[in-house]
């Protein structure tokens, strides 16, 4: 899979686009889910609306939705753990589907492309942490589904420089999950540090987890999985994890590395336990309940390191997807149509998701 770089900037006139195909014009307007209010997903915050198609400025794509994946942080925008960025906006952010448009400075991009969107949409490009290429780390970066809107609807808009070109073959609604769950979990990896060959502690196992699972597998670890849900714990060996147990549980053996994808602070010192010397524990989430106190001899001792992950890089989206063009991973899916995604995010507050949830387009 490749990706096209960021092109250099032009100045063509504001909201110029390019039609897509000459017979068919594109609609007028669109159905999108919007975050009403804030509240658990079972009292069903989200709600369906009718809104004019977004007009893609000079850089941007119009995008047909074909699937876009249901991320736990999606969970945390509808429940109010993410404070809004404004109101009634559409969550999603792991977002595959085909060009309908695109603005003149959008080099590169066609009407049909397959594309996908991710959770990072846009930075300054200008700060230190951009021109040091830690742009996951920009303080004017904007995220797709949070700071604009995202794939739980017919249509989006997204920047074609955070836009990903996908191959042709793969069904979208196993390519969608990569999108977010693939790329944060290759992040979050890296962030662990594991060495060549060691032994990967999981703790959580949802859609981010199973896919760095088979990754960290794939390079040759030993993953044990550690999950509350037993249907998980199953999933978990038959993906190649060498063990699975309860999320409080003891490792069989002391791990070289550790992520963290469950949101539960009360994790962290439970993993950070289970490190030999020298581990390190990542935290994938972008929201976690309070730590508990640290005691420092059994928990940071020995070099022991506890680090965050934020969002991800475009270069570590490229590195992902190359990775699963030359590993495909299996992509546990649950498909939801289009319109069933308050059921879906439900569905994923309650645990009754094994795998990933996809909404899917409905023609």
């Amino acid at each position: 899979m490749t990706v096209p770089e960021p092109q250099a900037p032009r100045s063509p006139e504001p909201g110029a686009a390019v039609a897509a195909g000459a017979a068919v014009p594109p609609p007028t307007e669109t159905m999108a889910w919007v975050v009403d209010h804030t509240a658990p997903a079972a009292e069903r915050p989200l709600r369906r609306e009718r809104r004019p198609l977004p007009e893609p400025g000079p850089y941007d794509l119009l995008i047909k939705v074909r699937a876009c994946g249901v991320c736990r942080t999606d969970l945390h925008l509808a429940e109010g753990d993410l404070p809004p960025r404004a109101p009634r906006r559409t969550p999603g952010h792991e977002i595959v589907g085909r060009v309908l448009a695109a603005g003149p400075a959008a080099e590169g991009f066609a009407p049909g492309d397959r594309v996908g969107a991710a959770w990072l949409a846009g930075t300054c490009g200008t700060c230190r942490y951009c021109t040091g290429g830690r742009e996951n780390l920009c303080p004017d970066s904007r995220y797709t589904g949070w700071d604009v809107h995202g794939g739980y609807a017919e249509h989006v808009v997204t920047d074609s420089r955070f836009t990903y070109r996908l191959p042709e073959g793969p069904p979208d609604e196993e390519l969608a999950p990569l999108l977010c769950a693939g790329i944060i979990g290759y992040r979050a990896l890296r962030r662990a540090e594991l060495p060549p060959g060691g032994a990967l502690g999981i703790y959580g196992f949802g859609a981010s987890a199973h896919l760095t699972a088979q990754l960290a597998i794939a390079q040759g670890a030993s993953v044990h999985v550690l999950t509350r849900a037993e249907p998980a714990r199953r999933l978990a060996l038959e993906l190649g994890a060498a063990s699975a147990g309860g999320t409080y549980d003891d490792p069989p053996v002391p791990l070289d590395a550790a992520i963290l994808f469950a949101p539960v602070g009360d994790l962290v010192p439970v993993a950070l336990a289970a490190l030999d010397r020298g581990g390190t524990l990542a935290v994938a989430g972008i929201h976690l309940t309070d730590i508990p106190v640290l005691g420092y001899q059994r928990h940071l001792f020995q070099e022991r390191t506890l680090r965050s992950v934020t969002a991800n890089t475009r270069a570590d989206g490229r590195a992902y997807l190359s990775e699963v063009a030359r590993h495909r991973p299996v992509v546990h899916v649950q498909p939801y149509p289009m319109s069933r995604a308050d059921e879906a995010l439900a569905d994923l507050a309650g645990d009754r998701v094994t795998g990933v949830a996809v909404l899917v387009a409905e023609e």
